[in-house]
């Protein structure tokens, strides 16, 4: 696993940021939790809703992103802003709309909590607490949630075998004249699902900038050709991460893969690997090949992951999983 040169993990780090991840003291008026957007019987996604719900039922603009394996993520949000999970872990908190919080109050909070003076001294040597300690300490136990015992895990690992229709699955997934999902959803080399890209998948039809109803990627500098670019997410887990894309419009994996089947919109810039092996508006992929792609991709789902007590609520009776 890749490790942070300024923020190495700890268990006392990573358990003092598990305990803050399901606090809701973190929001302005200790409503909501990082654990209320990010659920971990839904593999730490915002579940069935398309948009997440934070402080005063304000709705987030886009799906809620799933959160494991992120030490090995190139860029965190939908739009891939910032680089690092400390970035991100800081952005929702002070958010007016997602927690709203303020530092100040916050460790205010925290410096009356006889728990919270004992798991600092654990984490970092010292009682004394400010908002950089709590950014390091979810970063930290976000880190560890590694999703790595799906059965095609297991298939890796040679205790398990695929069925003959879970193997014809991911060939077609790995093959650049059929499915030809492996430019962006890596299952072959690698087990992530995902490049950890960006990428224009054609999931509108853009002929100008201005077609965009969310421009993703370019908001960030501008860049016309940034336009409607956002990260792809792992192909794990997908049957507890449900709905799907950023604006989570497809409510199934069928939907999903009936879109690539036929249903990509021309765009001026959409990414060049969408053209590879295409024909027309989609893949060359059948209705049965669909259905042992979907097979395939259900090997994918770590039940372990979402049950693992590591990564439970602290709080049984607080607002949060």
């Amino acid at each position: 696993m890749p490790v942070s040169e300024v923020n190495s993990v700890t268990k006392e780090g990573a358990e003092l940021g598990r305990f803050l991840f399901y606090d809701p003291l973190l929001s302005s008026d200790s409503s909501i939790s990082c654990a209320s957007c990010h659920i971990q019987k839904y593999a730490f996604s915002g579940g069935p809703v398309s948009f997440s719900k934070g402080i005063a039922e304000f709705e987030t603009v886009r799906n809620t992103l799933p959160l494991f394996n992120l030490a090995w993520n190139k860029s965190m949000f939908w739009d891939g802003r910032v680089k690092t999970i400390e970035d991100q872990v800081s952005i929702p908190i002070i958010d007016h709309k997602e927690m709203h919080g303020d530092w100040n109050v916050i460790l205010e909070r925290l410096n009356k909590s006889e728990r919270y003076d004992s798991l600092f001294m654990s984490a970092f040597g010292s009682t004394e607490k400010d908002s950089l300690m709590v950014i390091k300490a979810i970063a930290q136990f976000e880190r560890t949630l590694i999703s790595a015992n799906s059965r095609f895990d297991s298939v890796l690992r040679r205790e398990a075998v695929f069925t003959k229709e879970e193997f014809e699955g991911f060939e077609i997934v790995n093959d650049q004249t059929r499915g030809n999902c492996l430019h962006c959803h890596t299952t072959d080399a690698n087990a992530l699902g995902t490049t950890g890209l960006l990428s224009n998948n054609g999931f509108q039809k853009a002929n100008r900038k201005e077609d965009y109803s969310d421009i993703g990627a370019g908001a960030r500098n501008g860049d016309s050709s940034l336009y409607g670019w956002f990260k792809i997410p792992s192909l794990r887990n997908l049957a507890f991460t449900a709905p799907y894309m950023h604006n989570g419009s497809l409510t199934s994996i069928d939907e999903v893969l009936k879109f690539y089947q036929s249903g990509i919109q021309y765009a001026y810039n959409i990414d060049s690997k969408l053209l590879l092996g295409s024909h027309h508006s989609g893949v060359n992929i059948t209705d049965d090949e669909l259905l042992k792609i979907e097979a395939f991709l259900n090997t994918l789902n770590d039940f372990d992951f979402i049950q693992n007590p590591k990564f439970s609520n602290p709080f049984p009776t607080k607002k949060g999983n």
